[in-house]
């Protein structure tokens, strides 16, 4: 008697289709990355005499990098310290607030929660530019415009993380482990710090990340409300020096304000890669149903 045949789970077939339009994206991604870190090794001559994907006469990555951190009294560095000071303070205050509201909204009962969904859910869809200019004008009236909490106190508000903590804690902290640490005569703060906080870590370096990458390349805030250029972020400052070249009597440094984006996204770079393990398993929380 033949033995019928299984089609095996665990090789699934393979798309063409699939793998060309990865093959794309991945290119997609990786060349203005290759672009960016082979034009960080030119001076300002190799940058316009040699082609934009290869090394020019000259390896002077080190130079640029010097160069950068020391012009104009060392600027950059107050910038990379005040984009620091943005992404501590606001990111993770935001984390921070993101974590006790989903938290909160996903294991108690209060009137008014559908109202707070349907608010949370609103704010996911506007757009930040749009509160942008009703932000500078409140901040205005406040006086703190041109003071870092103009950029700080607008970053502690993340509907986004609000949404996804408030999604991975209804999954991933068990009604009944709560209700068992509350019969055992735990409060609530020692049930969330010992017994909940440890098991919402992966949504928790999940939103930090989103609004750690949101907070470091914020743009459009600062530029409305800092007139300052020591109160500048990254974002802002490498595209002063940029504008250099346009103005009159003004210095061309190309080089610098590519060396400058390089140095810019490392850090980014590397916080992925060291919490790629939690960001992932946070992203595929409640996608298997037991």
């Amino acid at each position: 008697m033949r033995t019928p045949r299984h089609r095996s789970v665990a090789r699934p077939r393979r798309s063409a289709l699939l793998t060309v339009l990865t093959t794309v994206v991945l290119v997609y991604s990786l060349v203005p990355l290759a672009w960016l870190l082979i034009n960080a090794t030119k001076t300002q001559e190799d940058l316009f005499s040699s082609f934009g994907l290869w090394f020019g006469d000259s390896f002077s990555l080190w130079d640029n990098v010097v160069t950068t951190l020391t012009y104009d009294d060392g600027v950059f560095v107050r910038w990379f310290g005040n984009t620091v000071l943005y992404v501590v303070v606001g990111a993770g205050g935001a984390t921070f607030l993101a974590i006790l509201g989903g938290y909160a909204l996903a294991k108690f009962d209060f009137p008014g929660k559908r109202g707070v969904f349907a608010v949370v859910i609103g704010a996911v869809a506007v757009p930040g530019t749009a509160l942008a200019v009703p932000t500078f004008l409140m901040f205005s009236q406040l006086g703190l415009t041109n003071t870092p909490w103009a950029v700080i106190i607008p970053s502690l508000i993340s509907p986004f993380g609000l949404y996804l903590m408030w999604t991975f804690a209804a999954e991933a902290v068990p009604g009944e482990l709560l209700e068992a640490a509350r019969i055992d005569g735990a409060g609530e703060f020692r049930t969330f710090f010992r017994v909940s906080l440890p098991l919402l870590a992966p949504g928790i370096v999940t939103v930090l990340l989103f609004t750690m990458v949101a907070t470091w390349n914020n743009y459009f805030l600062p530029l409305i409300m800092l007139r300052d250029s020591s109160w500048y972020p990254l974002t802002l400052g490498l595209n002063a020096w940029n504008a250099q070249a346009a103005t009159a009597g003004g210095e061309a440094i190309f080089n610098l304000v590519i060396t400058g984006s390089l140095l810019t996204i490392l850090p980014l770079v590397a916080a992925f890669l060291l919490l790629q393990r939690y960001w992932q398993s946070g992203l595929a929380a409640g996608s298997v149903k037991e």
